[in-house]
């Protein structure tokens, strides 16, 4: 009985720590966020709802006696949730605290994300988490595919298999997968998905998406109307609400943007050299990339991740309006335009690289790469091909889950941003993980 005791009271403290690490590293990325100048009206409203998640250490925001439904990939249509009389939320993390813990659980090389989502799972103390029905993980690379294993012991676990091409067999196979998570989500919610609660979520999303749309026409502008920081900011807390009140939100910001470009009001005074941030996935609380591009005089213009536009970019295109043309269309949506490095053949990805550089006006590209995310690190020397053809200097940025390369990061990014400055591409490198 005292050895129970004892163990009980160890835990408790190294619960305690754990929430201590966890808020305060939170807390303090939302105060720099904060301290950014040029906030849009309505911009308070993301803050809160990531503050309420990893500070106040609560769940998402989702009406009362709905459940949640955690999703590891942005090929999990948000659609087929609603039309369960559910909420899909994004549980993919950028938790240094969890990551700590994880680091014990998972391989060496495995990335920070799955480590971080590990450290959660050990953990059992993050509500946004704990609160979920149901966890579904489309096996995007093999540490998503060893982590669905994991999982599996808190609520029950669908995964999706993400084929290699995007031929008309692999939608098909894909549609039926979406039947197949279609019952799963019936058995767990209660409710059966019909035609017009599948019309229902199309609505709901769709109406997030326009905001998107008109908040992206807006990012276009030149001289910025709002920093690439506050914009991944938004992004981010569209993981922990509904669609209906993260489009409410963002009509007011894209409001506020409006207003100031009839006023010609910009976020800064002088043209700052326009960055492209694409690779691995920017999830808050990791903010530390976004944030040190613009301390350093930089401006993120673009944001090609999947925390970003991305994961709402492309509304299903219906062209048989049956139940199952609405299907299929989910299905072609989420696997034809991604982009995503698990595909074989990803030039869709060049080809959606270089729209986003003639759309945003951009002078350089920052690829970042999570340390172990070996899908996007592969693609690394064809993108850095490509954008030399058109003479974009592009640099590979390879960071962890803590802020012991900060420093590291900061003068390359520094050095980065003035030759941008100068006129200057960086040298080609001769090796994967030297120089420019």
């Amino acid at each position: 009985m005292l050895t129970t005791a004892r163990e009980q009271e160890r835990k408790a403290r190294q619960d305690r720590r754990f929430v201590s690490k966890e808020t305060q590293t939170a807390a303090k990325y939302l105060r720099r966020i904060r301290e950014l100048s040029g906030a849009p009206d309505g911009f308070d409203t993301f803050i809160d709802t990531l503050g309420r998640v990893y500070v106040d250490m609560k769940g998402a925001d989702v009406p009362q006696g709905q459940k949640t439904i955690g999703t590891y990939c942005v090929m999990v249509p948000q659609e087929l949730v609603y039309a369960a009389g559910a909420v899909p939320v994004k549980l993919c993390s950028g938790n240094y605290t969890a990551f700590s813990v994880g680091d014990d659980i998972a391989p060496r090389d495995a990335c920070p994300l799955v480590k971080a989502v590990a450290g959660f799972r050990q953990t059992g103390l993050m509500p946004v988490y704990e609160d979920c029905s149901m966890m579904v993980v489309p096996i995007t690379c093999d540490c998503k595919k060893k982590i669905a294993g994991m999982l599996g012991d808190r609520c029950e676990v669908v995964t999706m298999h993400i084929p290699a091409e995007r031929g008309d067999d692999e939608i098909d196979r894909f549609t039926e997968q979406l039947y197949d998570l279609t019952a799963r989500l019936e058995d767990v919610t209660g409710n059966r998905v019909t035609y017009s609660s599948l019309a229902e979520g199309f609505r709901r999303v769709g109406r997030a998406q326009y905001e998107l749309s008109e908040f992206i026409r807006l990012k276009k502008q030149l001289p910025c109307l709002i920093r690439g920081t506050h914009a991944m900011t938004i992004m981010n807390a569209a993981a922990y609400m509904t669609a209906d009140k993260w489009s409410e939100a963002l009509h007011r910001v894209n409001s506020d943007l409006r207003k100031r470009a009839e006023s010609k009001k910009t976020v800064t005074g002088r043209k700052l050299p326009r960055i492209l941030l694409t690779g691995s996935p920017i999830v808050f609380p990791n903010m530390k990339i976004p944030l040190l591009i613009e301390e350093m005089g930089g401006i993120v213009a673009g944001d090609e991740t999947c925390m970003g536009e991305r994961g709402m970019y492309d509304p299903p295109v219906i062209t048989d309006e049956s139940f199952d043309g609405m299907m299929r269309s989910l299905a072609n949506r989420s696997l034809r335009p991604c982009p995503c490095p698990t595909f074989a053949d990803n030039s869709q990805r060049i080809y959606r690289l270089k729209q986003l550089i003639a759309d945003n006006q951009i002078q350089g590209v920052i690829y970042h790469v999570l340390r172990g995310c070996l899908v996007y690190d592969f693609e690394y020397r064809l993108i850095e091909e490509e954008l030399g053809r058109l003479g974009i200097p592009v640099i590979r940025l390879e960071s962890d889950y803590n802020e012991e390369d900060v420093e590291q990061l900061r003068i390359r990014i520094e050095a980065f941003i003035e030759l941008i400055k100068l006129g200057q591409a960086p040298e080609k490198r001769t090796a994967p993980r030297t120089g420019f």
